[in-house]
């Protein structure tokens, strides 16, 4: 069954694992880049991602203007939502955003620990924000 929009927003406003998907360009011998992250959403704004200034995902969004992000669960019933946008906006990434999104994926009690450790050892960071243009969602119940 097709989810609402609120249905859509609230269950990517939860704190799933998020598939990133990018065209990964136009020669035709590579698919388009997939790779799992963290992101952010709050119901009716952009989403945001953090990720080194330098990878390769950040050349290919950079190239491409636009990426996907795509959730989805197994209990208590089978349901995704995919959403598609231009980029809006790529800045620097603080401290601040890196524990924002660290605390919505980790106990409290690692939270700390694990901003200390990525800060000195990941590099330099920016944060990729998406206006959400296209959205697809569902919800299939249980099997």
């Amino acid at each position: 069954m097709a989810l609402s929009r609120d249905e859509r927003e609230q269950f990517l406003a939860e704190p799933h694992v998020a598939a990133l998907s990018v065209d990964a360009g136009a020669k035709g011998d590579r698919a388009p880049l997939t790779v799992p992250i963290w992101y952010q959403y709050t119901p009716g704004g952009e989403v945001w991602i953090l990720t080194g200034r330098d990878s390769r995902k950040a050349e290919l969004i950079a190239a491409a203007q636009r990426f996907t992000l795509m959730v989805d669960r197994l209990a208590p019933s089978i349901r995704y939502v995919s959403v598609e946008g231009p980029v809006t906006a790529v800045e620097p990434a603080t401290r601040e955003q890196l524990t924002e999104l660290a605390g919505r994926y980790l106990p409290a009690e690692k939270v700390a620990g694990y901003v200390d450790f990525a800060w000195r050892n990941h590099g330099v960071q920016v944060v990729v924000r998406m206006r959400p243009q296209r959205w697809l969602g569902t919800d299939i119940g249980t099997l």
